[in-house]
């Protein structure tokens, strides 16, 4: 290794060991630049060639880890969780653990064709649940009153796929976002078809804590884009993974529950459910 190489070595070292010592301030890159007398972007580019992720990745692995360890003890509750690991709170490490793909143009387009997804029907507490997965992730969650009815509108959003009745590993660990048992559970993958706005008012619905709710106006004006609460509603209305993106967590600004795509009395349930498991009375 010459010289230039073990400076950098050491500087990217440094970076990783001050990471380890100081995740729950969640420091940003400037920080993280500064300590090893980088200019952020310089400090970047080293730290991927380096460590092979960025210094953002980087801090959220070591992030999760941590959260997952605390999870480990029955006592502790996600709000814990997120307090110890320095996070703005339990919708940013939500945030962390679920993560979206969109579906390249021709998966959009055809129909699915070059798709295999496997599906199964499961339990949840609130009703059974249609559950569909693609080899990248869960693509379709709906809560299910009537089999085969459930069967057909998901059968209807990839009319070209191939389908098998089958309950998979990607499927079992974002059911574990039911039971909260975060411990056992790992990024949540999604492989989701939308159009560019649904998906920012997907990411937008993640960003909502558990036990709190929001608006289709206040997710506008996040949008800048205040005049849209209409199609802000429309977007949340096509959500195609009940829970997992938790639509459920809007309201009317008049404080009416306003729609959900799986009824109001289940929204109703959800909403109280997840406030008492963050503590906060509805």
């Amino acid at each position: 290794m010459n010289q230039a190489d073990q400076i950098n070595y050491n500087r990217i070292a440094a970076a990783i060991n001050y990471i380890k010592q100081n995740f729950k301030q969640q420091p940003n890159l400037d920080e993280l630049a500064e300590k090893v007398n980088l200019s952020p972007f310089h400090f970047q580019r080293l730290f991927s060639d380096w460590a092979g992720v960025s210094p953002k990745k980087f801090l959220q692995y070591i992030s999760i880890e941590y959260a997952k360890e605390i999870l480990k003890t029955k006592q502790a509750t996600l709000f814990d969780a997120a307090y110890e690991t320095g996070l703005s709170g339990m919708g940013r490490l939500h945030d962390l653990f679920v993560q979206i793909q969109g579906m390249t143009l021709g998966e959009y387009k055809n129909g699915g064709e070059s798709l295999s997804i496997n599906y199964s029907f499961n339990k949840s507490p609130f009703g059974h649940i249609l559950v569909a997965s693609t080899i990248k992730g869960v693509c379709y969650l709906a809560f299910s009153d009537e089999q085969q009815l459930s069967l057909n509108l998901l059968f209807n959003r990839f009319p070209n796929a191939k389908f098998r009745e089958q309950h998979d590993a990607i499927q079992q660990n974002a059911l574990r976002i039911f039971t909260h048992d975060w411990s056992e559970l790992n990024q949540v993958k999604l492989h989701l078809k939308g159009t560019d706005f649904q998906f920012k008012v997907w990411e937008m619905l993640l960003k909502i804590p558990m036990g709190q709710l929001s608006t289709y106006g206040n997710i506008a004006k996040d949008l800048i884009n205040p005049n849209a609460s209409r199609a802000v509603g429309t977007a949340i209305g096509s959500n195609p993974v009940a829970f997992l993106i938790p639509c459920h967590r809007v309201i009317q600004s008049n404080g009416m529950l306003g729609g959900f795509m799986w009824g109001a009395t289940r929204k109703t349930a959800i909403i109280a459910w997840e406030a008492a498991k963050a503590n906060i009375t509805p």
